[in-house]
């Protein structure tokens, strides 16, 4: 707040509730936090653990190396994860050219049923632009009601798509050429291999694979940091996490459909 919506005052008394009032008129207002300020710890170790981040190296190995509660490194990590999601969603724009689209599941073993109907399995659709670019989407279910939303809404028209032979991509010939990759195994044949984004499933569990587990409830956070790791591969993270901690504050839930 630059100026008293109330007497266009510039000058403000700071309170210790994090309030802001006019020193002309009174009028109080909360200023809205950054991700940057929605944390007590210092300066100084904040840019450290950002490097960290960036680094790849989980929360639960600095415990020895850094002068701060386990608890207090965590919930800086998840607010760096926030600030990405939060960046990422509101950046989303719809990928050209030539597209693989492909799900997958993420999920430790469990006892009972496998498959695409697992219990306690994260369904995964990825959009795949072979200029390197990657958006995914955690998903309820593998039908069309899902997938084809997603499809239209972040492809544009006239796109060269490869995909394998599930039914839900049927519809994608009338909005550009579709060349269907067939599956021995789980494992796609022939000449135009959807390897981009099989190589970025891999990617991403071998990130994932770090964390030793993440709890279910955050998922998509770990979902898009992975995402913008992987767009941003050729690019300093640091110079890019501390863009995006500069955003304020919003509160909103994680995109799942």
């Amino acid at each position: 707040m630059k100026k008293c919506t109330r007497c266009g005052s510039q000058n403000f008394w700071v309170l210790s509730t994090g309030q802001r009032r006019c020193c002309s008129c009174g009028l109080t207002r909360k200023e809205q936090k950054t991700f940057w300020q929605s944390t007590k710890i210092s300066p100084y170790w904040k840019g450290r653990l950002i490097e960290f981040f960036c680094l790849g190296v989980p929360a639960y190995r600095l415990r020895f190396q850094v002068p701060l509660n386990s608890k207090t490194v965590e919930r800086w990590f998840r607010l760096m994860r926030e600030a990405i999601y939060q960046y990422q969603t509101h950046e989303l724009e719809s990928l050209s050219g030539e597209i693989e689209m492909d799900e997958t599941m993420f999920g430790g073993k469990r006892p009972g049923k496998r498959g695409w109907g697992a219990a306690g399995k994260h369904i995964v659709f990825g959009i795949y632009q072979r200029n390197g670019n990657v958006l995914t989407f955690p998903i309820s279910t593998r039908g069309k009601e899902d997938l084809i939303p997603l499809m239209t809404a972040y492809t544009k028209p006239g796109c060269l798509y490869y995909t394998d032979e599930y039914h839900a991509y049927t519809f994608l010939k009338v909005r550009g050429d579709h060349v269907v990759i067939k599956k021995e195994k789980g494992r796609p044949t022939g000449r135009n291999h959807i390897n981009g984004i099989e190589g970025f499933w891999s990617y991403a569990k071998h990130w994932l694979y770090h964390y030793r587990g993440v709890p279910k409830g955050f998922f998509p956070l770990y979902m898009k940091e992975i995402e913008w790791r992987f767009n941003n591969r050729d690019q300093n993270l640091v110079e890019l996490l501390r863009k995006c901690l500069t955003q304020p504050v919003v509160k909103e839930q994680f995109i799942t459909i």
